[in-house]
């Protein structure tokens, strides 16, 4: 008789954001009469930019033609959105990244949860807490996290990193050496940032202790201030330990279009076993690329019309995390992140758990956001709110929040 992967017996309940959608919807029917506000999960609303929706037509109407049509994508990608890359994520910044040490798929939550097949299953991770998700999830469903202990809501094989108001959500160095280290900034969910300083002593921990770092850097295009680093090879060293996840989701609205890369070094070795050669073999094997009118769009992305209506959409967003940062604050609230990230996390009233309040939130206002515990227990008493709603609706959440 077949049998299950038993690891995923192990996983605690629904995803995070399934939970939260068969809460509303029950909500919903329940009270057909009420208009629901979402800000919770991390979805877009804004439409393509202009750029990007020409570069699709233009791309549609190859497909139309034999002497333009495009069947697989290449295992990496195609050169011409590589290169793109190349130049404006990285050698823009003064990174000695190679377009072929980049590798083209359908978004960083699908690399984020593959690139842990890579790694051995008695390779110890670390994580912030909270943290995304995801990361937590798909080392479960790999068998290498142990146990599971309800009682504090962790693993005994992952190493925790707590990120509180005490350390500014940013992780310290752990005391138990990892072998895979998970760092994402600016922080989903706690819109934290880090200098680059802070960064470089990662690396240098990463470097020294054997580690591999894990670099989700999906929310880059949200960073303001200066000295915030755009990407971990802005630091010495980063090229021998670390990989980087990036997306087209949260800056040029592919949320449902789907485009996504990751960089892996050459000399990002394991003894004398290279992980860009392994994840090339992953690639080949098990993924048929992006499709090509997609990567063409993200290619316009680049473009300088495409930059400008970007970064007009990004301030969009900016403008609602300023409108929901400063509301609370006004309102009593204790509140973080909203600066170098689309994020705004918040303390819970009144001792309320994070359900509590998501509760609370959805009944008597009637307003959808995150509760922190969602992400790990140090998420505990938090609540994340996002600033990816409409101008009008983030406004209007806000008043009903603020009217509470």
């Amino acid at each position: 008789m077949f049998k299950v992967n038993d690891n995923y017996l192990k996983l605690q309940g629904s995803y995070l954001f399934s939970n939260i959608a068969k809460k509303v919807a029950a909500f919903s029917a329940a009270n057909p009469d009420k208009d629901i506000i979402r800000l919770g999960i991390g979805d877009v609303t804004q439409p393509l930019a202009p750029a990007i929706i020409k570069s699709l037509h233009g791309a549609v109407d190859e497909m139309a033609d034999a002497a333009t049509f495009r069947g697989y994508a290449p295992d990496l990608g195609y050169e011409f959105l590589r290169t793109t890359i190349m130049e404006n994520d990285y050698k823009a910044l003064g990174c000695d990244i190679a377009a072929d040490e980049i590798f083209v798929s359908d978004g960083a939550k699908c690399d984020s949860g593959n690139i842990q097949e890579i790694f051995a299953i008695d390779n110890k991770i670390a994580v912030c807490d909270p943290v995304y998700p995801v990361y937590v999830d798909t080392n479960v469903m790999a068998g290498r996290t142990g146990v599971f202990d309800a009682s504090s809501e962790t693993w005994s094989d992952v190493i925790y990193m707590p990120c509180t108001a005490e350390n500014n959500f940013a992780p310290e160095l752990p005391k138990e050496t990892p072998d895979i280290i998970y760092l994402c900034f600016p922080n989903n969910p706690t819109g934290a940032a880090i200098t680059k300083d802070e960064l470089q002593v990662w690396v240098d921990y990463a470097n020294k202790v054997g580690a591999v770092i894990i670099y989700d850097a999906a929310y880059e295009a949200y960073i303001t201030e200066e000295n915030i680093p755009h990407t971990i090879f802005e630091c010495e060293g980063a090229r021998t330990c670390a990989i980087e996840l990036r997306s087209f989701s949260k800056n040029a609205g592919f949320t449902g279009t789907r485009l996504g890369f990751t960089v892996i070094p050459k000399e990002l070795k394991a003894g004398d076993v290279s992980l860009h050669a392994l994840w090339a073999r992953r690639h080949g094997t098990k993924y048929n690329g992006a499709p090509y009118i997609i990567q063409r769009a993200g290619e316009s992305v680049y473009s300088p019309e495409g930059k400008v209506q970007i970064k007009e959409q990004i301030a969009y967003y900016m403008k609602n995390a300023k409108t929901i940062m400063e509301g609370l604050s006004s309102a009593g609230y204790t509140v973080s992140g909203g600066v170098n990230s689309p994020y705004i996390w918040l303390k819970t009233p009144d001792k309320m758990t994070s359900w509590e309040f998501f509760d609370y939130l959805l009944e008597t206002a009637n307003v959808v956001g995150t509760p922190g515990s969602g992400f790990g227990p140090s998420g505990e008493g938090y609540f994340r709110l996002t600033a990816f709603g409409t101008y009008e609706n983030t406004v209007a959440a806000i008043e009903r929040i603020k009217n509470l």
